[in-house]
This record gives C-alpha cells, sequence and structure tokens, in this order.
C-alpha cells in the first residue's frame, strides 16, 4: 500500500479566502459593465499604480520598446516562438475538415473556423511571463484568428519590455498595459477604448483566474486555471538531485504551488527529501518555494510499479515528469495529465519556457476532463448539411414528421411534410387546407 513520507495541507485552507475573491471580482465587472473605461482606469491607479493617457500602446512605443532589449533577448524570443508556431501549425494541419455522402445525395460535412477576436492575458505581477505571450498570442494566430488582444499589466511602475517584445513579435493586434480583473472584463464585455473579444486565454492570479470563471459563458476561455503543479513519477533509476531540483523548479511558481514525489524507491524519496532542504536555502526563490514545498510537497512511496502509475494517475496532475527506466510507459500506463515529460533529457522547464508544446494546462484535476490550450482552443467545429437529391429529401421528410410528432413537436413536424409534399407528392390535410384556401 502506497505511503506518504511527507504529506501536504489539506485543501480545505487553501480555499478560505475564495468567497471574498470572488464577490471583489464580480464588484469589479460590474463596474467595468456600468461604466467602462471608467472604471478600468480608477482599478488600473488603485491596484497597479497606472494611469496613462493610452493604456493601449501605439507602434512607435513598441518599437521603442523592442529595440531597447538585448539582441540576445530578441533571438531567444524569436527562436521559442518558432518552435510554439510550427508545433502549433502541425496540430491545425491535423484538423481535417470533412464532407461526406451519408445517403445518396445527402452531403454532412464540417469545417474548423478560427473566432474572430481572441485576448491575451500575460501575467505581470513578480514575475515577467514572456512565455504566457508565445503560448496564447502565437497559437492563437496560427489558428488563423484575425485579432488578437494582448492585456499585461505594468511591473512595479515599468512597462515590462521584454514581454511586450513578445507580444508584437508574437503578431499582436493591438497591446494594452493593463492587468488584473479590469483587463479581462474589458476584453470580455468591451469598453469605448477595448472592443470585446470571443475568447480569453492565459493564466494568471486568483483575482484573474475568478474574473473568467464568471465571465465565461459571455465570452470563451481557454480553461479554468489553479496554481501549478509538477509530478514527478520515478523509480531507483532516478537521480536524486535530478528529482530534487525539478520539484523546486515549479514550487518557485508561488506559495500554493504543490509538488509531488510518487517513487517505488523509499531510498530515492528519503534522498530527494533531504536534498530539497539543502537546495531550498540558496535558490533565490525560496521565498515562494520554501511555502510551497512545506505546506504543499507530498512524497508517495508505492509497493509496486503498477501502484507507482495507479497513484500518479488519480493526481491528475498538470505537469507529470516521468524519471523511469522505460519512461514511455507512461503513455500506457496514464490518461490523467496536462502534459508528460518523458525522461530526464527533458523536464517541466522546457515545456514552460523553450520546447514549443503549450504550457496553458488543466490544475486542480482537471486533466481528468481536458487537455490544455491548443490551437483547436480557438477554432470553431461548425458543420454543414445539404440535401441534394430530392427523392431522398422527401424519404427524410417522412421521417422528420414521424420522429417530431412522436415528440409532440408539430411545428417541426410540418417542416418534414412540405419536403415529403414538395418531393414525394405526399398529402396532408393541413397542407390541402392552407394551399386550397389561397387557391
Amino acid at each position: 500500500m502506497a505511503r506518504e513520507l511527507k504529506k501536504a495541507l489539506p485543501p480545505a485552507p487553501r480555499a478560505a479566502s475564495g468567497g471574498a475573491v470572488a464577490e471583489r471580482v464580480r464588484e469589479i465587472i460590474a463596474d467595468v459593465r456600468t461604466r467602462g473605461d471608467a472604471a478600468v482606469r480608477e482599478y488600473s491607479a488603485r491596484f497597479d499604480g497606472w494611469e496613462p493617457e493610452s493604456f493601449r500602446l501605439d507602434a512607435d512605443r513598441v518599437a521603442e520598446l523592442v529595440a531597447s532589449l538585448p539582441a540576445q533577448v530578441i533571438e531567444d524570443i524569436r527562436f521559442v516562438q518558432a518552435q510554439v508556431r510550427g508545433f502549433a501549425l502541425v496540430q491545425r494541419e491535423a484538423l481535417r475538415e470533412v464532407e461526406v455522402e451519408t445517403l445518396p445525395g445527402v452531403v454532412l460535412g464540417h469545417r474548423h473556423v478560427p473566432v474572430a477576436a481572441a485576448g491575451a492575458y500575460v501575467p505581470g505581477g513578480r514575475y515577467p511571463l514572456t512565455a504566457s505571450a508565445h503560448m496564447t498570442i502565437v497559437t492563437a494566430k496560427a489558428a488563423g484568428v484575425p485579432r488578437v488582444v494582448a492585456c499585461t499589466p505594468p511591473i512595479r511602475g515599468e512597462i515590462p519590455a521584454a514581454t511586450v517584445a513578445a507580444m508584437h513579435l508574437a503578431g499582436a493586434d493591438e497591446i494594452h498595459l493593463l492587468g488584473g480583473v479590469q483587463a479581462v472584463a474589458a476584453m470580455a464585455i468591451g469598453t469605448e477604448s477595448v472592443a470585446a473579444v470571443d475568447l480569453i486565454a492565459g493564466p494568471g492570479n486568483a483575482y484573474v483566474a475568478e474574473a473568467k470563471r464568471q465571465l465565461f459563458g459571455e465570452v470563451g476561455i481557454d480553461l479554468f486555471a489553479g496554481p501549478t503543479e509538477i509530478l514527478v513519477v520515478a523509480d531507483g533509476t532516478a537521480d536524486p538531485f535530478t528529482v530534487a531540483v525539478d520539484l523546486l523548479s515549479q514550487a518557485e511558481h508561488g506559495p500554493d504551488s504543490p509538488a509531488v514525489l510518487v517513487t517505488t524507491s523509499e531510498a530515492l524519496a528519503r534522498e530527494v527529501l533531504d536534498l530539497v532542504e539543502r537546495l531550498l536555502p540558496g535558490l533565490p526563490t525560496n521565498d515562494m518555494a520554501g511555502p510551497a514545498w512545506r505546506d504543499h510537497g507530498r512524497v508517495v512511496v508505492c509497493d509496486d510499479a503498477d501502484e507507482m502509475w495507479r497513484v500518479a494517475d488519480s493526481f491528475a496532475s498538470e505537469h507529470v515528469e516521468v524519471l523511469t527506466a522505460q519512461p514511455r510507459e507512461a503513455l500506457e500506463r496514464m490518461r490523467n495529465y496536462g502534459a508528460l515529460f518523458l525522461g530526464e533529457g527533458t523536464c517541466v522547464s522546457y515545456g514552460d519556457k523553450v520546447i514549443g508544446t503549450n504550457h496553458v494546462l488543466p490544475t486542480l484535476g482537471a486533466a481528468r476532463y481536458t487537455g490544455g490550450l491548443w490551437v483547436g482552443k480557438y477554432l470553431k467545429t461548425v458543420t454543414y448539411q445539404e440535401v441534394r437529391d430530392p427523392a431522398q429529401s422527401a424519404e427524410l421528410g417522412r421521417v422528420c414528421g414521424r420522429a417530431s410528432r412522436v415528440e409532440l413537436f408539430e411545428g417541426h413536424a410540418r417542416s418534414g411534410d412540405l419536403r415529403a409534399y414538395k418531393y414525394g407528392g405526399d398529402r396532408f390535410d393541413w397542407i390541402d387546407d392552407v394551399v386550397g384556401a389561397q387557391a
């Protein structure tokens, strides 16, 4: 039976402030809905100390910011975006449009149509998350979205030049220096200066996540996101130092980020526990990673490989790093995860920053029912139907009439009757009454 060498806090304390967050978000959204730009400006000044003449950066200002960055930064941004774009385009090409003749003269099909406008939220706060610009904007453009609005907050009163450059190089059509609930609300609802979008994507803090949750339905969203998660699945062949380093690589996202090890080796588990405690004091982000590991770190030791895979799959974790003798076994053994990272040569940080797969992924167990952000999220799969054969239209009309009357939908039935009358010569009293009266 699996046993825990290190346990996390129970989940209840984590949600204690949820009600207050939801209520505050509700108030801000209602205010933006009522007062538009005036409310957006007020909240930006209050929360970010940012109240420029215009939140939108014009082309000249964007060019200045891009030019202010070292050439290596721009080169790296271009490299990473090329990886994201390349994989997204391959995914797009895999989405085949279909047309099939299901009956003689009856043609059904579907097309993949991009949304007309998407909003990309790129977080700021403690870290300038340029990678989120790649994941949201590049992917939207690969899907063919004609208008992408990008929002990011100022950081300590300054414009994050690298983030702006990433947004620009990714292909954003509008860049706004605007953050938080007010940014999400402006994109979803629309204001005097920001036309509403159809879908909003991108990670954010608890307030941003709650704003997306409350606005879902009025606007599409990528997914409901919580704190980032890492699960390392390891056997006795894994390097304990690698396991410890990679667990902390995600713990630094925030004090509520779970980092979990599931292993068949108690010796490995104990060495990882020791190494984490030795690594934390020297980690510059220990103020985040330390509390995350203390409160949400877990180490689970399993009796055998079968139990290890079952336990690992039960977490439905956002990121699953597999450090076993046969890492590709995870492809057959697991079904609940946001993304797999197979073998020591890769790591979750590659997925976050450079490798090309999308890092906007399901958390809080949502991997049980959804994957993460990808090119398909920006596409609507829409169907079309065409009946070219009059005889088939008549026969379908007969079936439609019978099926609709079983459900007491007389109006539906009459649409079917009409085709049977026009194309099959069938007679119906209700039609004769109307046609006879007109004659």
